[in-house]
């Protein structure tokens, strides 16, 4: 017995010590992450801004030094901030020891308005005179048309450029969910409302087909235009090229104009090292994006502008509450944000963010109040990105005015619920039967044991009809329509930012920095400064959100790869049951 205490004695101490070491070094890390966080990059002449757009592009990434470091993979990894790249393009333009901008993007994860937006910024860099030189082993679609702003465009021999046109993929789960006796109960309001066909239908109804094709062709546009411009061929030879699939190698990209050379990467530095006097021997200077964030702004003066403009940044699905990171609007913090600004004296115009498919219509109206509420005192710009539909339209229709990139995904004005019954799955597959004793008749309405009556449905029915009307009263206000306007072009049909401008959902064409613009001239404001809302979470919160939520999601996304896309597509239909304000599908465009 003695001997068991001392050997107990001995593997508790050693399991002390262990946990004690491992939580040193843990914290040595952070001090490192921290160390390097905090360190101010000094840039020399003759530097080139290197942006290498490898990884997800949000509207604002977290400044948190532990978004530098991957706690699952133990390696470096963070979403890049549109914001951070757009500031920073702006800085190097006015910065005489950048001589120019180096661009490596093969496949951006990003919508085509974001990388409008940067296209853009890019293009006004230009103007400064300096060079922006864009190469890639590979371009897709969307990458080449990022890269297609640059002076000179590179590929690496042998490798690929694709030019197709685009297109809409669909999956639709009715035939498993009938497999397993799941059946979906529908509530909509919106011929276009074609969320719920993935749970329903076995392919794409005649509106839904229609609504896909037109800002499909939108967008397509858009893109034919300003590739057009850039690279000075004729939009209807794009457009027979990619019907032809006339771009199939190294050489005919060339051929046709798409890019300036074939080279390797010494020949690139070589380019560059003529372009900034760098001698043969020795290296580029190069800066990179998150090195140059940390790089600050020159003042005009020492003293900060007193007045401010907020930028309310509100990306993801909406919910109710806080939301659950950083890419979902918790109806609560956003619209504590815009309470915030305001109420603030110093705050003399908003810019609201909108990047969003939709989500709860409640938290959708919670929302809409407050930015209503402060289009009352001050000027709201709504700045759209990606996408701005459904639920993410009614946070915007108060507005002041609405900006829009015509790539922009918007409208889905319409609503619908799913209840599901999953009676057959019990009964059939698993045996299980259900009863109920309730005092009243509808004290199981939206049970999942059992089909909903006839007079359930009415009710439900009546419900979504309300919150359409409700939603449609919302965008006719803000819109100066007539309901009846808005029912027109509502009905749940997207649309795109092009053609919404035509029907007079937006009112310019534009990203974040035209509506910073616009906003300070509503404003009448010359010398101000730019406040990000909401606040960013405590870092020691992000740290454990990081073990959390981020760990399964990118556990998920490994195993499934791009399928992990559809695992969340049928996890929103069976968890997200009651009135919903969102977007027919995900749109992502190839």
């Amino acid at each position: 017995m003695k001997s068991f205490f001392k050997f107990l004695f001995a593997s508790v101490l050693g399991v002390l010590i262990g946990l004690g070491l491992v939580f040193f070094i843990f914290i040595g890390i952070i001090g490192v992450i921290i160390s390097r966080a905090d360190r101010v990059t000094e840039i020399e002449p003759n530097t080139i801004f290197y942006m290498k757009l490898d990884q997800p592009i949000v509207d604002r990434a977290s400044q948190n030094p532990f978004e530098d470091f991957d706690f699952f993979s133990m390696r470096p990894s963070r979403q890049l901030g549109l914001n951070d790249i757009l500031d920073n393009i702006e800085k190097a333009k006015n910065d005489d020891n950048i001589d120019g901008i180096f661009i490596e993007v093969i496949m951006p994860q990003a919508g085509m308005s974001t990388l409008g937006e940067i296209r853009d910024a890019l293009d006004d860099f230009r103007e400064s005179g300096k060079f922006v030189i864009a190469n890639s082993e590979s371009f897709t679609q969307s990458a080449y048309y990022l890269a297609s702003v640059a002076d000179s465009v590179y590929l690496t021999p042998t490798g690929l450029l694709q030019w197709t046109g685009l297109r809409s993929q669909v999956m639709f789960f009715k035939g498993t969910l009938d497999k397993l006796g799941l059946n979906p109960q529908i509530l909509r309001h919106g011929e276009y409302k074609s969320a719920v066909e993935p749970f329903i239908e076995e392919e794409m109804s005649d509106a839904s087909r229609e609504q896909v094709l037109t800002y499909l062709s939108s967008i397509w546009q858009a893109i034919l235009e300003g590739v057009s411009g850039s690279r000075n061929i004729d939009i209807e030879r794009l457009d027979q090229i990619a019907e032809g699939l006339l771009v199939r190698s190294d050489e005919t990209a060339v051929e046709h104009g798409f890019v300036d050379r074939l080279v390797y990467r010494d020949e690139v530095i070589s380019i560059l090292k003529d372009l900034t006097g760098t001698d043969d021997d020795d290296d580029l200077k190069v800066v990179n994006i998150s090195q140059y964030t940390k790089v600050p702004k020159p003042r005009e003066s020492r003293r900060l502008p007193k007045e401010k403009l907020a930028v309310v940044y509100a990306e993801g699905t909406i919910n109710i509450g806080e939301g659950g990171g950083a890419q979902t609007i918790g109806a609560d913090r956003i619209s504590r944000a815009l309470r915030e600004a305001r109420r603030d004296t110093t705050i003399k115009a908003i810019v609201f963010r909108v990047n969003s498919p939709g989500g709860s219509a409640l938290a959708s109206e919670i929302i809409w109040r407050e930015v209503d509420l402060a289009a009352r005192e001050k000027p709201v710009i709504v700045s759209m990105g990606d996408v701005a539909a459904s639920g993410g339209y009614y946070v915007a229709a108060p507005a002041t005015r609405i900006v829009a990139s015509p790539q922009t995904i918007t409208g889905s004005i319409g609503v619908f619920g799913i209840l599901l019954d999953a009676s057959d799955f019990l009964n059939d597959k698993l045996g299980i039967t259900v009863d109920v004793a309730k005092t009243n008749q509808f004290a199981d309405i939206g049970s999942f044991h059992r089909s909903m009556t006839p007079g359930e449905r009415e009710i439900l029915q009546q419900g979504v009809e309300d919150v359409y009307l409700t939603f449609a009263e919302r965008v006719a206000r803000g819109r100066d329509m007539e309901v009846s306007q808005v029912d027109e072009i509502g009905q749940g049909r997207v649309w795109s930012g092009h053609d919404a401008m035509e029907i007079g959902l937006i009112d310019e064409f534009g990203g974040l920095n035209k509506a910073i613009e616009l906003a300070a001239k509503e404003a009448e404001l010359d010398v101000y400064r730019v406040v990000s809302l909401p606040r960013l979470r405590d870092p020691v919160e992000e740290l454990l959100k990081a073990f959390s939520y981020d760990v399964r999601m990118r556990l998920l996304r490994k195993n499934l790869g791009e399928a992990g896309r559809y695992y969340e597509t049928i996890k929103f239909g069976l968890e997200n049951q009651g009135i919903q304000a969102r977007m027919p599908y995900d749109i992502h465009v190839y």
